[in-house]
Protein backbone atom coordinates (compact mmCIF):
# COMPACT_ATOMS: atom_id res chain seq x y z
CA UNK A 1 0.00 0.00 0.00
CA UNK A 2 2.73 2.23 1.06
CA UNK A 3 4.33 2.34 -3.14
CA UNK A 4 0.77 2.54 -4.34
CA UNK A 5 0.63 5.85 -2.28
CA UNK A 6 3.81 7.02 -3.58
CA UNK A 7 2.90 6.23 -6.67
CA UNK A 8 -0.10 8.66 -6.56
CA UNK A 9 2.01 10.95 -5.06
CA UNK A 10 4.21 10.59 -8.20
CA UNK A 11 1.93 11.04 -10.80
CA UNK A 12 -0.05 14.07 -8.61
CA UNK A 13 3.21 15.85 -8.63
CA UNK A 14 3.46 18.99 -11.15
CA UNK A 15 7.01 18.76 -11.87
CA UNK A 16 6.63 15.42 -13.47
CA UNK A 17 4.73 16.73 -16.45
CA UNK A 18 6.31 20.04 -17.65
CA UNK A 19 9.70 20.65 -18.62
CA UNK A 20 12.06 18.65 -20.92
CA UNK A 21 11.89 15.60 -18.76
CA UNK A 22 8.06 15.55 -17.86
CA UNK A 23 5.30 13.04 -19.19
CA UNK A 24 4.39 14.76 -22.38
CA UNK A 25 7.69 14.92 -23.76
CA UNK A 26 8.89 11.62 -23.14
CA UNK A 27 5.08 10.41 -24.49
CA UNK A 28 6.33 12.09 -28.06
CA UNK A 29 9.57 10.43 -27.48
CA UNK A 30 8.66 7.02 -27.00
CA UNK A 31 5.74 7.11 -29.71
CA UNK A 32 8.63 8.92 -32.36
CA UNK A 33 11.13 5.78 -31.44
CA UNK A 34 8.33 3.28 -31.97
CA UNK A 35 6.84 5.12 -34.85
CA UNK A 36 9.90 4.91 -36.77
CA UNK A 37 10.70 1.47 -35.89
CA UNK A 38 6.83 0.05 -37.26
CA UNK A 39 7.16 2.53 -40.54
CA UNK A 40 10.69 0.55 -41.07
CA UNK A 41 8.86 -2.18 -40.55
CA UNK A 42 5.90 -2.01 -42.55
CA UNK A 43 8.31 -0.65 -45.88
CA UNK A 44 10.37 -3.97 -45.08
CA UNK A 45 7.95 -6.36 -44.30
CA UNK A 46 4.55 -6.04 -46.46
CA UNK A 47 6.05 -6.60 -49.96
CA UNK A 48 7.72 -8.85 -49.20
CA UNK A 49 4.62 -10.80 -47.28
CA UNK A 50 2.41 -9.36 -49.99
CA UNK A 51 4.84 -10.99 -52.42
CA UNK A 52 5.47 -14.15 -51.30
CA UNK A 53 1.76 -15.20 -50.34
CA UNK A 54 0.78 -14.19 -53.67
CA UNK A 55 2.90 -16.36 -55.71
CA UNK A 56 3.32 -19.24 -52.62
CA UNK A 57 7.03 -19.42 -53.60
CA UNK A 58 9.25 -18.66 -50.88
CA UNK A 59 7.05 -19.34 -47.57
CA UNK A 60 10.18 -21.70 -46.06
CA UNK A 61 12.03 -18.33 -46.03
CA UNK A 62 9.25 -16.56 -44.21
CA UNK A 63 8.40 -19.44 -41.79
CA UNK A 64 12.46 -19.26 -40.93
CA UNK A 65 13.32 -15.34 -41.00
CA UNK A 66 9.62 -14.68 -38.91
CA UNK A 67 11.15 -17.56 -36.30
CA UNK A 68 14.66 -15.73 -36.25
CA UNK A 69 14.18 -12.72 -35.90
CA UNK A 70 11.75 -13.39 -32.78
CA UNK A 71 14.38 -15.51 -31.26
CA UNK A 72 17.38 -12.18 -31.08
CA UNK A 73 17.20 -10.69 -27.86
CA UNK A 74 16.11 -6.89 -28.12
CA UNK A 75 18.58 -5.30 -25.73
CA UNK A 76 21.43 -7.56 -26.68
CA UNK A 77 20.78 -6.49 -30.40
CA UNK A 78 20.87 -2.76 -29.62
CA UNK A 79 24.21 -3.25 -27.45
CA UNK A 80 25.73 -5.07 -30.24
CA UNK A 81 24.51 -2.20 -32.82
CA UNK A 82 25.65 0.67 -30.66
CA UNK A 83 29.26 -1.53 -30.29
CA UNK A 84 29.59 -1.08 -33.74
CA UNK A 85 27.92 1.73 -34.62
CA UNK A 86 27.77 4.44 -31.60
CA UNK A 87 25.25 5.61 -29.51
CA UNK A 88 22.46 7.27 -31.52
CA UNK A 89 18.86 6.70 -32.69
CA UNK A 90 19.55 4.39 -35.81
CA UNK A 91 20.62 1.40 -33.27
CA UNK A 92 17.86 2.04 -31.25
CA UNK A 93 15.20 1.87 -34.58
CA UNK A 94 16.75 -1.02 -35.70
CA UNK A 95 16.52 -2.95 -32.89
CA UNK A 96 12.88 -2.13 -32.75
CA UNK A 97 12.23 -2.66 -36.47
CA UNK A 98 13.74 -6.43 -35.95
CA UNK A 99 11.09 -6.97 -33.58
CA UNK A 100 8.40 -4.82 -35.60
CA UNK A 101 8.91 -7.17 -39.02
CA UNK A 102 8.01 -10.28 -37.57
CA UNK A 103 4.66 -10.39 -37.04
CA UNK A 104 4.06 -8.04 -39.86
CA UNK A 105 5.30 -10.39 -42.04
CA UNK A 106 3.49 -13.13 -40.70
CA UNK A 107 0.46 -11.19 -40.86
CA UNK A 108 0.97 -10.16 -44.67
CA UNK A 109 1.87 -13.44 -45.54
CA UNK A 110 -1.27 -15.20 -44.13
CA UNK A 111 -4.01 -12.25 -44.97
CA UNK A 112 -3.06 -13.37 -48.55
CA UNK A 113 -3.01 -17.09 -48.73
CA UNK A 114 -6.08 -17.40 -46.63
CA UNK A 115 -8.27 -15.53 -49.31
CA UNK A 116 -10.52 -17.90 -50.87
CA UNK A 117 -8.77 -19.52 -53.80
CA UNK A 118 -12.40 -19.43 -56.03
CA UNK A 119 -12.10 -15.82 -55.46
CA UNK A 120 -8.63 -15.44 -56.82
CA UNK A 121 -9.65 -17.98 -59.62
CA UNK A 122 -12.87 -15.90 -60.61
CA UNK A 123 -10.77 -13.01 -60.87
CA UNK A 124 -8.38 -14.12 -63.02
CA UNK A 125 -11.03 -15.56 -64.93
CA UNK A 126 -12.65 -11.80 -66.10
CA UNK A 127 -9.18 -11.07 -67.08
CA UNK A 128 -7.65 -9.60 -64.04
CA UNK A 129 -3.53 -8.91 -64.12
CA UNK A 130 -2.07 -10.64 -61.33
CA UNK A 131 -1.53 -7.23 -60.15
CA UNK A 132 -4.64 -5.96 -60.05
CA UNK A 133 -5.32 -9.53 -58.30
CA UNK A 134 -3.14 -8.86 -55.68
CA UNK A 135 -3.84 -5.29 -55.04
CA UNK A 136 -7.88 -5.28 -56.40
CA UNK A 137 -9.16 -8.56 -54.81
CA UNK A 138 -6.41 -10.21 -52.71
CA UNK A 139 -4.82 -7.15 -50.41
CA UNK A 140 -9.00 -5.89 -49.14
CA UNK A 141 -9.43 -9.52 -48.26
CA UNK A 142 -6.34 -10.35 -46.65
CA UNK A 143 -6.65 -6.73 -44.61
CA UNK A 144 -7.78 -8.08 -41.39
CA UNK A 145 -5.08 -10.19 -40.59
CA UNK A 146 -2.85 -7.37 -42.29
CA UNK A 147 -4.06 -5.64 -39.08
CA UNK A 148 -3.93 -7.91 -36.78
CA UNK A 149 -0.17 -8.38 -37.83
CA UNK A 150 0.28 -4.35 -37.20
CA UNK A 151 -1.73 -4.43 -33.69
CA UNK A 152 0.68 -7.36 -32.41
CA UNK A 153 3.98 -5.78 -33.89
CA UNK A 154 2.89 -2.25 -32.26
CA UNK A 155 2.14 -3.66 -28.58
CA UNK A 156 5.15 -5.22 -29.06
CA UNK A 157 7.33 -2.44 -29.87
CA UNK A 158 5.39 0.42 -27.55
CA UNK A 159 6.57 -2.50 -24.53
CA UNK A 160 10.29 -2.20 -25.90
CA UNK A 161 11.12 0.89 -26.47
CA UNK A 162 11.74 1.72 -22.99
CA UNK A 163 15.34 -0.04 -23.89
CA UNK A 164 16.35 3.28 -26.20
CA UNK A 165 16.90 4.52 -22.36
CA UNK A 166 19.31 2.48 -21.84
CA UNK A 167 21.32 3.85 -24.11
CA UNK A 168 20.99 7.63 -23.07
CA UNK A 169 18.04 8.12 -25.20
CA UNK A 170 14.15 9.13 -23.99
CA UNK A 171 10.63 7.83 -23.59
CA UNK A 172 9.37 6.29 -20.89
CA UNK A 173 12.16 3.89 -20.26
CA UNK A 174 13.91 6.94 -18.79
CA UNK A 175 11.62 6.51 -16.00
CA UNK A 176 12.44 3.18 -15.34
CA UNK A 177 16.59 2.96 -15.84
CA UNK A 178 16.97 6.41 -13.87
CA UNK A 179 14.52 5.22 -11.38
CA UNK A 180 16.98 1.80 -10.92
CA UNK A 181 20.15 3.99 -10.86
CA UNK A 182 18.92 5.98 -7.74
CA UNK A 183 16.68 3.24 -6.53
CA UNK A 184 13.65 5.45 -7.18
CA UNK A 185 11.06 2.48 -6.80
CA UNK A 186 7.80 4.95 -7.20
CA UNK A 187 9.80 6.15 -10.18
CA UNK A 188 10.40 2.76 -11.72
CA UNK A 189 6.84 1.82 -11.36
CA UNK A 190 5.21 4.58 -13.09
CA UNK A 191 7.49 4.14 -16.03
CA UNK A 192 6.37 0.34 -16.57
CA UNK A 193 2.81 1.92 -15.92
CA UNK A 194 3.12 4.61 -18.58
CA UNK A 195 4.50 2.27 -20.91
CA UNK A 196 1.57 -0.41 -20.66
CA UNK A 197 -0.98 2.40 -20.73
CA UNK A 198 0.54 3.43 -23.97
CA UNK A 199 0.51 0.37 -25.77
CA UNK A 200 -3.24 -0.12 -24.03
CA UNK A 201 -3.99 2.88 -25.73
CA UNK A 202 -2.74 2.05 -28.78
CA UNK A 203 -4.08 -1.17 -29.10
CA UNK A 204 -7.45 0.51 -28.44
CA UNK A 205 -7.01 3.39 -31.75
CA UNK A 206 -5.58 0.53 -33.76
CA UNK A 207 -8.55 -1.64 -33.51
CA UNK A 208 -10.80 1.31 -34.14
CA UNK A 209 -8.88 1.34 -37.43
CA UNK A 210 -9.18 -2.07 -38.30
CA UNK A 211 -13.19 -1.71 -37.71
CA UNK A 212 -13.56 1.05 -39.90
CA UNK A 213 -11.49 0.41 -42.55
CA UNK A 214 -12.16 -3.93 -42.79
CA UNK A 215 -15.68 -4.46 -44.45
CA UNK A 216 -18.37 -5.46 -42.57
CA UNK A 217 -18.99 -8.71 -44.79
CA UNK A 218 -14.93 -10.02 -43.69
CA UNK A 219 -15.95 -8.82 -40.08
CA UNK A 220 -18.70 -10.83 -39.73
CA UNK A 221 -17.37 -13.99 -40.99
CA UNK A 222 -14.31 -13.48 -39.09
CA UNK A 223 -12.13 -13.84 -41.72
CA UNK A 224 -13.18 -17.33 -42.52
CA UNK A 225 -13.01 -18.32 -46.31
CA UNK A 226 -16.28 -18.48 -47.86
CA UNK A 227 -17.12 -19.84 -51.50
CA UNK A 228 -18.40 -17.58 -53.89
CA UNK A 229 -20.96 -20.51 -54.76
CA UNK A 230 -22.44 -20.09 -50.87
CA UNK A 231 -24.62 -17.43 -51.98
CA UNK A 232 -26.34 -19.24 -54.72
CA UNK A 233 -26.31 -22.60 -53.03
CA UNK A 234 -28.60 -20.95 -50.35
CA UNK A 235 -30.88 -19.05 -52.57
CA UNK A 236 -34.35 -20.76 -52.44
CA UNK A 237 -35.60 -22.54 -55.27
CA UNK A 238 -39.02 -20.71 -56.74
CA UNK A 239 -41.77 -22.45 -54.97
CA UNK A 240 -44.11 -25.26 -57.25
CA UNK A 241 -46.99 -25.62 -57.21
CA UNK A 242 -48.67 -28.87 -55.92
CA UNK A 243 -50.66 -29.57 -58.97
CA UNK A 244 -49.70 -28.11 -61.75
CA UNK A 245 -52.05 -27.79 -64.39
CA UNK A 246 -51.06 -28.29 -68.43
CA UNK A 247 -49.96 -25.14 -70.08
CA UNK A 248 -53.16 -24.10 -72.12
CA UNK A 249 -52.55 -24.78 -75.90
CA UNK A 250 -52.36 -21.81 -78.26
CA UNK A 251 -55.21 -20.21 -79.88
CA UNK A 252 -55.37 -22.00 -83.56
CA UNK A 253 -52.64 -24.48 -83.15
CA UNK A 254 -53.56 -27.90 -83.33
CA UNK A 255 -51.84 -30.51 -81.61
Amino acid sequence: MNILNQLVSWFADPAHWSGSGGVPIRLLEHLYYSGLALLIGLVVALPIGLAVGHTGKGSFLIVGLANGLRALPELGVLILLVLFMGIGLIPVVIALSILAIPPLLAGAYAGIRNVDPAVVDAARGVGMREQQVLFKVELPNALPLILGGLRSAALQVIATAAVASFVSFGGFGRYIFDGLRIRDYPQMAAGALLVAALALAVEGVLALVQRSVVSPGLRASGGARRSPTADVASTPEPAQPDDPSPAPELAGVKR
